[in-house]
């Protein structure tokens, strides 16, 4: 995730929480994201929960940030090989496994343009939609009735485009990192729109 990414994860339950909160935090040591090759900051699942950690000990307990760090390295002592993410790259036949989906579904899933192999492989995205979809089909939802859902991906997807297009246009050093940061900080923001607006057209079908 990009620092926006989590300022937004952040700020519903700490409103105070800016950017500059969140570097000084970085820069004390109490969180350690990784760094692109261009210098823009990824943070994963596990550093939002540290700074959820630190801010509520903050608020709560008031405590200094010494004290913090040195319950933080207890909390969150776990193997490396625990916290790094494993890339996902399935077989054919792994992916049916996985998703619990037969031959002809994944097949109509990959007519309909919802998914595809890469080099004859697929990533964590394709077993999020094959997941996805075998959850769906339990209600009489298959491919063929998905593709007003990938038609309004593939429009949001155009706006990141649009968004982006100036800034790698520049081919300065580092627009591509910070292409990349804007578009997942955008993404977020995309998805909560289409969230809130897809609750609101469920309300107003159930009248409420």
């Amino acid at each position: 995730m990009s620092i926006g990414e989590v300022l937004a994860l952040l700020q519903g339950e700490f409103p105070d929480v800016t950017v500059s909160k969140i570097r000084f935090l970085e820069g004390e040591g109490l969180i350690e994201p990784e760094r692109t090759p261009s210098g823009f900051r990824k943070f994963t699942h596990l550093h939002v929960q540290q700074l959820r950690y630190i801010l509520t000990e903050q608020r709560d307990h008031y405590l200094p940030l010494r004290v913090i760090k040195d319950k933080m390295a207890e909390s969150f002592a776990r193997p490396r090989a625990v916290q790094d993410k494993q890339e996902v790259r399935l077989s054919r036949a792994e992916l049916l496994e996985a998703a619990g989906l037969d031959e002809e579904t994944l097949t109509e899933l990959e007519d309909y343009g919802l998914l595809a192999a890469k080099a004859r492989r697929y990533d964590e995205d394709a077993l999020k939609v094959a997941r996805s979809v075998g959850a769906l089909a339990r209600f009489g939802l298959h491919a063929r009735h998905l593709r007003a859902v990938k038609a309004a991906a593939e429009r949001e997807a155009g706006l990141v485009e649009q968004t982006v297009a100036p800034i790698l246009k520049r081919r300065a050093p580092g627009a591509i990192g910070e292409a990349d940061e804007v578009a997942r900080e955008l993404s977020t923001r995309l998805l909560e729109l289409h969230e809130a607006l897809l609750r609101t057209g469920v309300r107003s079908v159930l009248g409420r």
